[in-house]
């Protein structure tokens, strides 16, 4: 089988490359064509455009790389029919996989959607697009079945592929001393974000602060925690980060799920522009903007958004995280109870065998 696979952020690549794997477990043959980065490459997929030349965040910046963006709409497209796949493959990023489903569609090209647009947050009424042009889903999330269901569309839970991608480590919580400061991946949100984490870093001296850092990231938004004594800064190797972490600043992501499943009591963190912010506030349905907070249904982890996210309260939070306390013990007791939530290990593996048994019916 051909394979044509869009992965468009960093979370995609990772499981993509874990996607991949056991597609080629179950069909052997397999060719990859893909849109995606490193770790896609090393499973063997022939990557079209690696993912550091496709984020763009928000509003402002979506309009100011408006041609970029519409030229690599073009670019795919062309490339999907040169390539004849026998099945499309989209990974989350739904602004530019929805408009290729519906292209693919269009093409009588098969389309396998994984890792659903969270749309359930915002533009609900995408989910009769979604039914029209993708042929089989395949969701992460334990409520996204429900939510689909509202609109007559059976999708299969597959469980969350991040419990597949950690399996096997878990450092001792005695050995845990650093604190992680988890800024995003794209250049604007780390770029906003850093300084504040930083500011607070510095109010404890006596702490050793580990920046998680990405290469697909410009080095100069980095600049803020250069020079500062008990801060380090580490590139790719955010999962050993958070494998021996305390505590954690991390922005709204994916990464506020990968810390909770390493047991990290965290302070997740979001300010954007206040344009695109506004916009956000009008749009999203949803009571959290952590998937943590967002699978448990409660406000396990404190959320700092917009004017929140200032040193004197992201201070106050981190001190009541690292704290031997009450509200310490909860929320680890919480992250247990996530993890059962989100169905144990064996996502990508699931998900592969569904693809291909969908693909030979």
């Amino acid at each position: 089988m051909r394979y044509y696979i869009i992965a468009g952020e960093a979370s995609g690549d990772l499981h993509g490359s874990n996607l991949i794997k056991e597609l080629k477990l179950q069909d052997p043959l397999a060719e990859m064509r893909c849109w995606g980065g490193d770790l896609m490459e090393e499973q063997g997929g022939v990557i079209v455009k690696h993912y550091r030349d496709l984020a763009f965040m928000g509003f402002w910046e979506v309009l100011f790389n408006i041609f970029t963006i519409l030229k690599n709409i073009s670019f795919c497209k062309r490339d999907i029919l040169a390539y004849k796949p026998d099945v499309l493959i989209l990974i989350d990023y739904p602004g530019f996989n929805i408009r290729m489903a519906k292209f693919a569609k269009k093409h009588n090209i098969k389309v396998f959607y994984y890792i659903s647009p969270q749309i359930w947050a915002w533009h609900q009424s995408r989910s009769e697009v979604l039914k029209k042009i993708v042929d089989n889903m395949f969701v992460i999330l334990p409520f996204e079945k429900e939510f689909y269901k509202k609109f007559d569309f059976d999708v299969d839970f597959v469980g969350h592929p991040l419990l597949d991608a950690i399996e096997g480590l878990d450092t001792p919580a005695e050995q845990r001393e650093v604190i992680a400061l988890v800024p995003g991946s794209r250049n604007q949100e780390i770029f906003r974000m850093l300084p504040v984490m930083v500011e607070v870093a510095k109010q404890f001296p006596e702490r050793k602060f580990v920046v998680a850092g990405t290469s697909s990231a410009n080095s100069s938004v980095y600049k803020s925690c250069e020079g500062v004594a008990n801060i380090q800064l580490e590139y790719g190797k955010t999962y050993e980060l958070l494998n021996r972490a305390k505590a954690a600043l991390v922005t709204s992501g994916t990464a506020t799920l990968e810390a909770a499943l390493f047991n990290v009591p965290e302070v997740v963190c979001y300010k954007g522009g206040l344009v695109s912010y506004i916009i956000a506030k009008w749009v999203i349905k949803t009571k959290y903007i952590s998937l943590v907070n967002l699978v448990m249904d409660k406000p396990v982890v404190a959320e700092l958004i917009q004017g929140d996210f200032e040193p004197v309260k992201l201070k106050a939070e981190l001190d009541s995280i690292l704290n031997e306390g009450q509200k310490r013990s909860d929320i680890l007791n919480d992250f247990v109870e996530l993890r059962s939530k989100l169905g144990g290990a064996g996502a990508s593996r699931n998900t592969a065998q569904l693809m291909v048994k969908y693909l030979s019916e």
